[in-house]
């Protein structure tokens, strides 16, 4: 019997209970079942996010397009089948991972574009972008935008104050 700090249940119903390391069976509540579409989106925006650091090891290139393929099937089986976006995350899925460190994280984002293209499809019932229930998502401007829309502002109050009659 392994132990585990781990504080999760586990399959088999036991969990952590603390004090010396040992576990025993506590009744616990089955978690509701997560949305499909909302956990494939979690997962592709570890991949695709602006901010999200390439994989750095191949152990988690390959936890990511497991979770990957995983959410093609489940969103598989919510759609008909013969969709082109299925067909196509389904060639990847059938894939093997490339050897090497770009060639394998080039494999990981066409697999996470083509899982968000299914999540769309799943989502809307048709093909197109994923929109937001509530509305237009703006992006976070960078830096250098916002430095150039003070520096205008400041301008442009100096013109104005500078044009003002003295009295």
């Amino acid at each position: 019997m392994r132990l585990s700090l781990d504080p999760r249940p586990r399959l088999d119903g036991s969990q952590f209970v603390g004090g010396r390391g040992r576990r025993e069976s506590v009744a616990v509540a089955p978690a509701p079942e997560r949305d499909h579409v909302v956990a494939a989106s979690e997962t592709v925006t570890l991949v695709l996010g602006e901010d999200s650091p390439l994989p750095e090891c191949a152990a988690d290139v390959e936890d990511l397009v497991r979770l990957l393929r995983g959410h093609v099937a489940q969103l598989g089986a919510r759609t008909t089948p013969g969709i082109p976006a299925l067909l196509r995350a389904q060639r990847l899925c059938s894939d093997s991972i490339p050897e090497g460190y770009v060639p394998s994280r080039v494999y990981l984002v066409k697999l996470a574009e083509a899982t968000q293209e299914l999540m769309a499809h799943v989502e809307r019932g048709g093909p197109g972008p994923i929109r937001s229930k509530r509305g237009r998502r703006w992006r976070k401007p960078q830096i250098n935008v916002l430095r150039g829309a003070v520096f205008a502002v400041a301008l442009a109050c100096l013109v104005f104050a500078a044009s003002v009659p003295r009295t």
